[in-house]
C-alpha cells in the first residue's frame, strides 16, 4: 500500500481520541499504563486550541480515564460508547440490566482460575477477558466466551479487541458516541477527525467518514475503513503537538 502525506488544513476540527493503542502503548495489562505528564499536557493545550472540541472515546470506563488524565478532565465516551460525559460535564449512560451478567461473571472468574495469563477485566457493565499473557490460549477464549455469551444474545454481543474478548450491552458504539458529540456545543459545525488502532474503532470510522471527516488508523496497514494512518503512537502524539505550535502536521493517505 502506498502512502501519501496529506495535510488537516481545517481549523476548527472536533477532535476524538481513542486512548489504549492511540494515545499510550499497549500495556500488558490495563492497570499497567502510565499516562506522561508531557501527554497530559498536550492534550490540554489541544482541547484549549480546539475550543473544548475534544473528546476521548474509549473502551474504559470514564472514571479510569479522570484518574489516568487528571488534573485534567475531557470530554469523553467510556466502554465503547456505553457512559458519555459531554463538554459541559453532564454524564449520561441507559439502564443496563447488569443482574443478567451474574452466570457470565461466575464461569469467566472460573475460567481466569483455570488458566495462568487470563485477566478479567469487571467493568459492572461489561466483562473483558484479556489473553495478551496467554495468546496460546486465544481458541479456548473464544470459544468459551461464545459459550457464555449465548443465554445473554438478545441483551449482550462479544466485542474484539486486540488480545481481549468482552462481554457488552448491544445497541453501543464509538459511532452513536461521536454522533451524539457532534450534534452539541462544542463540537456541533466542526470537522470531525477520529483517531483510533483497533476493530473496535472502525465504526467510529464509518461515522467520521459520513460527515467529510478524518478517520484515522494507528498502526501498520490493514484493511480498514479508515482513509488515513499514523504508524505508531508516538506519531500521534507529535502530529497533536505540531498542530498545537500551529505548525501544519501532516497524515499517510491511506486511499
Amino acid at each position: 500500500m502506498t502512502l501519501r502525506g496529506a495535510s488537516i488544513i481545517e481549523r476548527n476540527i472536533a477532535l476524538f481520541l481513542d486512548v489504549d493503542g492511540t494515545l499510550l502503548e499497549i500495556a500488558a495489562t490495563p492497570d499497567a499504563v502510565k499516562v506522561p505528564a508531557a501527554l497530559r499536557n498536550t492534550l490540554h493545550l489541544a482541547s484549549g486550541r480546539e475550543h473544548g472540541a475534544l473528546a476521548l472515546i474509549s473502551g474504559r470506563c470514564i472514571s479510569e480515564l479522570d484518574r489516568l488524565f487528571a488534573p485534567y478532565v475531557f470530554a469523553a465516551a467510556g466502554q465503547h460508547g456505553l457512559e458519555r460525559r459531554d463538554a459541559k460535564g453532564k454524564f449520561m449512560r441507559p439502564p443496563i440490566a447488569t443482574d443478567l451478567l451474574n452466570p457470565a461473571r461466575a464461569a469467566l472468574v472460573e475460567l481466569q482460575m483455570q488458566h495462568n495469563g487470563l485477566l478479567l477485566e469487571d467493568k459492572g457493565t461489561a466483562l473483558a477477558l484479556h489473553f495478551r499473557l496467554a495468546p496460546k490460549l486465544e481458541p479456548l477464549v473464544r470459544a468459551s466466551m461464545a459459550a457464555i455469551a449465548a443465554p445473554l444474545a438478545d441483551r449482550f454481543i462479544v466485542r474484539e479487541g486486540k488480545c481481549v474478548l468482552e462481554l457488552a450491552p448491544s445497541g453501543i458504539s464509538k459511532r452513536m458516541a461521536i454522533q451524539a458529540f457532534m450534534s452539541e456545543f462544542p463540537f456541533e459545525g466542526r470537522v470531525p477527525v477520529f483517531v483510533g488502532d483497533d476493530v473496535t474503532d472502525e465504526d467510529g470510522f464509518e461515522a467520521v467518514n459520513d460527515m467529510d471527516g478524518y478517520s484515522i488508523r494507528v498502526g501498520a496497514p490493514s484493511k480498514t475503513l479508515a482513509r488515513y494512518g499514523f504508524s505508531s503512537v508516538s506519531a500521534v502524539v507529535t502530529w497533536l503537538r505540531r498542530r498545537n505550535l500551529n505548525r501544519p502536521p501532516t497524515v499517510a493517505r491511506l486511499r
